[in-house]
C-alpha cells in the first residue's frame, strides 16, 4: 500500500498548494511507514517542471498528458485519479484543498468508497485509530474525525504543514489512462484569470488595504510595500464594491480566504467577515489610526497611527533591511 498525491498545475507552475500536500504526504508515510510517495499530474505540464516536485518529497510522478484533462474538468479528473489510484494499490489520496481540489475529492470518495476529511491542518493520530484534525467554522476551531474506512482521502489546508525542499528529482513516469467522452460533457468554455504578479491564492505574504485609503489614488502605497515584502494586493469588502479595486481582490468570507505565513492589514477595522477569511494566517499585522478597531483583537502585531505616515517609513526600513 502506499500514498498518491493528486497536484494541480497553472501556467506550467505546479502549484504551491499542491507541493505542499507533497511534503504532508511524505511525512505521513514516514509516519506509517507507507513507503514513497507518489505523485499524479493531469494535462500539459513540462517533465522536469514534474520531477521538481521530487524536492516536496514525491519520489515518482505518473504524467497523463492527455491535453483534453489541462482544462481540469471535474469528473474527467475525478476518473483519471482514481484509476491511478487503483493502479497504484494506494491506501490513501492526498490533495490541496481548493475549489479544483474539493469538488475531485468529493467523486473520488464515492469512486473509491473512500472516508474523506477536507481542511486536514496536521498529520493524523495512528496511535489508536486514524484521528484527523481539521479547521471548522472559518478557522474559529477545530473538529476531530475518526477515519474507519480501508481506503482514505485527505484535503490539506493550505499552510498546514512546513514545506519540505531538499528531496531529489522525482521519476517521472507516463500514465496511460482511459477516460469516456462522457467525463468531458461539462466543458470549460473560458478561463478569466486574476491579474498580477502574485495571485492571492497562492500568495505568502498579503497586502490589504480598506476605506482608511480614503480613495484609489492612494494605493499606490499598497503596491509598494507589496512589492517591497514580494507581496499579493488584497482589499477589504467595501473597497471593491465602490469600485476603488477589482474584485478579485476583495478578501473575506464572501471574497478570497486566504491562509499566508503574513497578512499586513492597512486601514481595515476587522469587521467579522473579513476576519473570517484571514484567520488563517501565521501572522497578522494590523495599522490603523483607531486604536478601537476590532482588528487589533485578532493581530500579532498592531501599529496605532496614520496609515499615510506609518506605511512609507515602514516601507523605507524594510528596503534596507531586504
Amino acid at each position: 500500500m502506499s500514498i498518491l498525491v493528486y497536484i494541480e498545475h497553472a501556467e506550467g507552475k505546479v502549484k504551491k498548494t499542491s507541493l505542499e500536500a507533497v511534503s504532508f504526504a511524505h511525512a505521513l508515510a514516514a509516519q506509517t511507514g507507507e513507503g514513497d510517495v507518489t505523485a499524479v499530474a493531469l494535462g500539459s505540464i513540462e517533465a522536469g517542471e514534474l520531477a521538481a516536485v521530487g524536492s516536496a518529497g514525491a519520489a515518482k510522478v505518473l504524467h497523463a498528458s492527455d491535453e483534453r484533462l489541462s482544462d481540469g474538468v471535474i469528473q474527467a479528473h475525478a476518473s483519471a485519479v482514481a484509476q491511478a489510484f487503483e493502479i497504484l494499490n494506494a491506501s490513501t489520496l492526498v490533495l490541496a484543498k481548493s475549489s479544483l481540489g474539493d469538488a475531485v475529492a468529493a467523486r473520488l470518495a464515492i469512486k473509491l468508497k473512500a472516508g474523506l476529511v477536507s481542511n486536514v491542518v496536521e498529520l493524523p493520530d495512528t496511535g489508536a485509530g486514524y484521528a484527523v484534525k481539521r479547521s471548522i467554522y472559518t478557522g474559529k476551531a477545530f473538529a476531530v474525525t475518526s477515519l474507519t474506512t480501508e481506503k482514505k482521502i485527505l484535503a490539506v489546508k493550505k499552510n498546514a504543514i512546513d514545506l519540505k525542499t531538499d528531496g531529489g528529482d522525482a521519476v517521472v513516469e507516463t500514465l496511460d489512462v482511459s477516460v469516456a467522452d462522457s467525463d468531458f460533457a461539462s466543458k470549460i468554455i473560458s478561463t478569466e484569470r486574476a491579474t498580477g504578479d502574485i495571485l492571492l491564492p497562492e500568495a505568502d505574504i498579503v497586502v490589504s488595504g480598506g476605506r482608511g485609503m480614503k480613495g484609489p489614488e492612494n494605493w499606490g502605497m499598497i503596491e509598494d510595500l507589496a512589492k517591497t515584502l514580494g507581496a499579493a494586493t488584497g482589499c477589504s469588502k467595501p473597497v471593491s464594491d465602490i469600485g476603488w479595486r477589482p474584485h478579485h481582490e476583495h478578501v473575506g468570507q464572501t471574497g478570497v480566504k486566504v491562509a499566508p505565513s503574513l497578512y499586513v492589514a492597512i486601514g481595515i477595522s476587522g469587521a467579522i467577515q473579513h476576519l473570517a477569511g484571514v484567520n488563517s494566517s501565521k501572522c497578522i499585522v494590523v495599522i490603523n489610526k483607531d486604536p478601537e478597531a476590532p482588528f487589533f483583537k485578532a493581530a500579532d502585531y498592531g501599529i496605532v497611527g496614520d496609515a499615510f505616515e506609518v506605511v512609507p517609513k515602514l516601507n523605507e526600513a524594510l528596503k534596507a533591511e531586504l
